[in-house]
């Protein structure tokens, strides 16, 4: 079985967040990037199936150069290939076709991918990927078992969690219950100086194309002073929830 694991590179959420050129780009300077926590967990999944079943993983990014430290933790993590498209992810669409290129020249039977990134959480690329490359798609995805050509999943749904079975090829939008936290895998000195040696391939980007345009971005407005109600003034409190906070 070959599996291929769809890595995002996020600022890490303790991270200081600030914007450039008038508020339309992010600004990098300062922030620390991890793995998408969303990915971890399928990565992390990937690899019981490596151990176990014998499957192989390659992991794929759409980034610049400046990704590949995340790459290489994948590596030292597990995974036996990176790819990297040599591209500034924009758009879901844009990132889902570049996957979906990769994904068919590699032949793949299982694409792993979370169910969103912790940045934009547009939480898209996965469903348009499995529409691109004609695989089944299971989102919010938190079990997976695979026998021979046969997957069984389950799914968070509203109010509960849904199982369900397909052949492969197969995507899913993996979360946490893939794996715990408990299980996810820090890489040690002998998985980092492998890492160094395994192939991190560059891969030109198939198409300019993009569906979005960054108008700007803005925090969130600081939150205002609390106010303070005697507990014996219920009457009060009732009035400020009902005209001010707008919460009754």
């Amino acid at each position: 079985m070959k599996i291929l694991v769809c890595i995002s590179h996020v600022p890490d959420t303790t991270s200081k967040i600030n914007f450039t050129d008038n508020d339309t780009a992010f600004d990098k300077n300062g922030v620390q990037f991890v793995i998408n926590p969303n990915d971890e967990f399928g990565l992390t999944r990937a690899m019981w199936f490596k151990e176990k079943q014998g499957a192989s993983v390659d992991i794929v990014t759409v980034g610049e150069k400046d990704v590949e430290p995340t790459m290489r933790k994948c590596l030292a993590i597990g995974a036996e290939k990176a790819i990297r498209v040599d591209a500034k992810p924009v758009d879901a669409f844009q990132v889902a076709k570049e996957i979906a290129d990769v994904a068919k020249n590699g032949e793949y039977d299982l694409i792993i991918a979370g169910r969103e990134s912790i940045d934009y959480n547009g939480g898209m690329v996965p469903g348009m990927l499995a529409r691109l490359i004609g695989a089944h798609f299971i989102n919010t995805c938190v079990s997976l078992e695979i026998e021979g050509d046969a997957a069984t999943a389950v799914r968070e749904i509203d109010g509960g969690k849904e199982t369900l079975s397909c052949k492969l090829p197969l995507v899913i939008g993996g979360q946490k219950g893939l794996v715990e936290e408990k299980d996810l895998r820090i890489p040690n000195m002998r998985g980092i100086m492998m890492a160094r040696k395994k192939p991190l391939d560059v891969k030109q980007p198939v198409t300019e194309v993009t569906k979005v345009e960054f108008k700007s971005f803005s925090k969130p407005a600081p939150k205002g002073d609390v106010k303070l109600v005697d507990a014996e003034n219920i009457d009060e409190l009732i009035n400020l929830l009902h005209n001010e906070a707008k919460a009754i």
